[in-house]
């Protein structure tokens, strides 16, 4: 069996959709605004010991394209490792849990690119509100890397399902954050955000 053709890691915009499952959370990676083809298909078990979360080129999950997975077990500082297909580390995330009590704030580095950074939920007063009632609010995160350069945002839209818009503006130098690592992150941003 050969592998599809994954896209090159610059992409400007891709949308993010989770899809009800009973027993996982399914997510559905689309380029665009959500309208363009599809990307990939990601599958994480809930009540996982180690959380891990696999991306496929396809719904019938054949050919996995890349993923993330906890360094470890239960920790809720750890950090989560993305790798391509063959296993080759193509980036990280965590979540600070000290700076999260109040506003959800991540941290992700993509070393092949010279490219770390962090973000944080960009209203605090939907943050706060969010921890007590979460029904469904917008949650907006914006990461910039050293010097206050944007590099990434993550935009949930009002939803009873959650649907994600991300952004990857280009850097002075032209280059983009590989967009397997902005769809760990924001699956991840999504898994984490309750946590």
């Amino acid at each position: 069996m050969t592998t599809p053709p994954v896209p090159p890691p610059a992409l400007e915009r891709f949308a993010l959709k989770q899809k009800l499952s009973m027993l996982t959370n399914r997510f559905e990676v689309r380029a665009g605004d959500g309208d363009g083809p599809v990307l990939a298909m990601a599958q994480q078990k809930r009540m996982a010991m180690r959380e891990q979360v696999t991306f496929f080129a396809d719904e019938q999950q054949r050919v996995p394209v890349f993923g993330f997975k906890a360094r470890g077990i239960m920790d809720l500082g750890t950090t989560y490792d993305v790798t391509d297909a063959a296993g080759q580390p193509i980036g990280w995330f965590r979540k600070d849990f000290g700076a999260s009590l109040l506003r959800s704030t991540f941290h992700v580095g993509v070393p092949h690119q010279g490219l770390e950074g962090s973000g944080q939920e960009r209203s605090q007063l939907v943050a706060v509100l969010r921890r007590f009632t979460d029904f469904g609010w917008p949650v907006h995160f914006d990461f910039a890397a050293a010097g206050g350069v944007p590099i990434m945002s993550i935009e949930r839209r009002w939803s009873l399902r959650d649907a994600y818009q991300v952004e990857l503006p280009a850097a002075p130098n032209g280059a983009r954050m590989d967009w397997r690592v902005a769809a760990c992150l924001a699956v991840g941003c999504d898994v984490l955000l309750e946590r």
